[in-house]
């Protein structure tokens, strides 16, 4: 008897608080690439899901009348001004969530978007697009286009312990989330020229690449160990500025959490073997 209870307490699951938070994934005007980088996560995805997180809205997964109250809404693509229901929805968005995330390029700066100037095949009339930011107040960008599966599942989890952690998680939860709030501060615009002027020009690059290897079009090389932009290219998505360990990152803030990724990929794959 008991090597049995040893054996169920042994079975029970992990979880670092008990309530589960609400999530919503709010789409619109983009490629849903975003989404498809959330499920990347692929077992680990299913694990938030089942004991940290119910996902309460996805239109791409279902066809829900309401935007309902949530605790987190990840919203991916930027706004069509000609399109008033999205500009409603978004702003319905902002009323009923606690925490709002721009996920990924669209959202934070307009990325490819911002080209737009209508006469486009299925909807003509739609030629103005914005990102969320400059109709709503965002908490938390992310990014990228697509961001990595690994920073969205990281701010998911981070955004859990900050709603229903203990005070350690929530302390620890806001050191991580901090330089992606203060990247939601720095305003919408977003592009290789930025990096030049807060990175290069300052002296503060130190020629890892990691810009050009981020950049969706390869419009950034390197030349003499330094980054070259070519304006021509660039689709204004930002994902370089976000990319960069000298930009909104300072090292100390990347030394601290170097090996979150591994730590929290470990405690969802501990979890899978526990279920």
């Amino acid at each position: 008897m008991v090597v049995m209870e040893n054996k169920a307490e042994a079975t029970k699951e992990k979880k670092p608080v008990t309530n589960k938070i609400k999530i919503g994934h709010v789409h619109m005007s983009g490629c849903t690439g975003c989404l498809v980088s959330l499920a990347d996560n692929n077992l680990g995805l299913i694990k938030i899901l089942d004991d940290y997180a119910d996902l309460v809205y996805c239109l791409t997964l279902a066809d829900v009348r309401h935007i309902p109250e949530m605790d987190v809404a990840l919203v991916e693509g930027s706004v069509c001004l000609q399109d008033h229901e999205s500009v409603e929805d978004i702003k319905e968005t902002r009323k009923k969530s606690k925490i709002v995330v721009a996920l990924g390029s669209c959202a934070c700066y307009g990325n490819i978007t911002r080209f737009s100037r209508g006469g486009q095949h299925n909807q003509p009339q739609h030629e103005s697009y914005l990102p969320i930011g400059d109709l709503i107040d965002v908490d938390v960008y992310i990014p990228g286009c697509p961001p990595s599966p690994e920073l969205i599942r990281n701010v998911a989890v981070m955004a859990y312990l900050l709603l229903e952690g203990n005070e350690e998680q929530k302390e620890l939860a806001g050191k991580y989330l901090k330089p992606l709030m203060d990247l939601a501060k720095r305003g919408t615009s977003g592009c290789f020229c930025d990096l030049m002027y807060d990175v290069i020009n300052q002296g503060l690059c130190m020629g890892c690449g990691t810009c050009a290897a981020s950049c969706p079009v390869h419009a950034i090389t390197l030349e003499f160990g330094k980054p070259q932009g070519e304006r021509d290219l660039c689709i204004k998505c930002g994902s370089c500025y976000g990319a960069c360990p000298r930009s909104f990152f300072n090292l100390d803030v990347i030394s601290e959490f170097e090996n979150i990724s591994e730590i929290i990929a470990k405690a969802l794959k501990d979890g899978e073997s526990d279920d």
